[in-house]
């Protein structure tokens, strides 16, 4: 990892996807031990896992990271607790909308 330059890796995953009526979700396991950090980006290669209802479905695919530069990962360990708060401005009221 270079200070301006970003790298890219390949890794093997396991993607678990959950369409229930308990869970909703996504994950992706590395199968290899790889760790993201902040700024870095993955995108996992292959066709869309779509689990019908009721069901949970586990795939092995091939993850792409691309692992942000020194100066990116600065900049978002810098800023990222502002973008975090942005998330959690909301609000909850017993109010029925008119």
């Amino acid at each position: 990892m270079g200070f301006l330059t970003r790298t890219r890796e390949e890794a093997p995953c396991t993607v678990t996807v959950s369409h229930r009526f308990e869970e909703l979700s996504a994950h992706v396991r590395f199968d290899n031990g790889a760790v993201v950090h902040p700024g870095d980006a993955v995108e996992v290669q292959g066709a869309e896992i779509m689990a019908p209802y009721g069901e949970c479905i586990e795939e092995h695919r091939t993850a792409i990271i691309t692992r942000a530069s020194g100066l990116e990962r600065m900049w978002t360990r810098a800023t990222g607790d502002f973008e975090f708060m942005e998330l959690c401005e909301f609000s909850f009221s017993g109010e029925a909308l008119s």
